[in-house]
């Protein structure tokens, strides 16, 4: 397998004249350099696709897409079931929207969440109150057949970190820029989750 120029290595060598001065991309215009960049991606795709690789999940109109039918077919039968408090409902939402684009299908597994979200200061004023938190967000799931009796079909454990700043006597400004912060990593473990779910069912359905 051949390999391809990689997109951060330099996209050609500067050629030196009779006068000894060297030619760079940018002396060459933005258009010439565009054109290689385009050149250099393209024929890394071209090498990927020859050695056979295939993404799990590919863009289409700006969302990702499981290539998978199988995995598919699973993840548009999967439910979500309820998770305790509002950070819960957040990630249910997130889940049900990540799986729901796969269609519409009578549930035939469940996907069972516990999330745990931990806060911790990073920065304080002379006072002694916070000026940044972080936050961590840990969820772990499990995805169980709804036959009798249930079973255990994938599992995992995702968690992300995020921080937000707590401005000065602005209480409304902190508690918007929390919810933000936890919205953001609700997000991306409901990303996470999904991608791994579908790694698990793909690696299940190919033994």
């Amino acid at each position: 397998m051949s390999s391809a120029p990689s997109p951060g290595a330099p996209l050609g060598s500067a050629s030196m004249s009779r006068a000894g001065s060297s030619t760079s991309l940018s002396e060459q215009g933005p258009a010439s350099a565009a054109r290689r960049r385009l050149l250099v991606l393209g024929a890394a795709g071209l090498t990927l696709a020859g050695c056979g690789f295939r993404p799990l999940y590919a863009p289409r109109d700006g969302t990702a897409s499981v290539t998978d039918p199988g995995v598919r077919d699973v993840l548009a039968s999967t439910g979500v079931a309820l998770i305790p408090e509002r950070g819960g409902q957040l990630m249910r939402r997130a889940l049900q929207q990540r799986l729901g684009r796969f269609g519409a299908a009578t549930p035939t597994q469940e996907l069972r969440v516990s999330l745990l979200l931990g806060a911790e200061a990073e920065g304080f004023r002379r006072d002694g109150t916070a000026t940044r938190t972080r936050l961590t967000a840990t969820a772990g799931w499990l995805l169980v057949s709804l036959n009798t009796p249930p079973a255990q079909l994938a599992q995992g454990t995702e968690q992300a970190f995020d921080a937000f700043d707590i401005p000065d006597n602005q209480f409304f400004a902190a508690d918007f820029a929390r919810d933000a912060t936890v919205q953001r990593l609700i997000d991306q473990l409901a990303e996470d989750m999904v991608l791994r779910l579908s790694a698990q069912l793909r690696t299940r359905q190919s033994t």
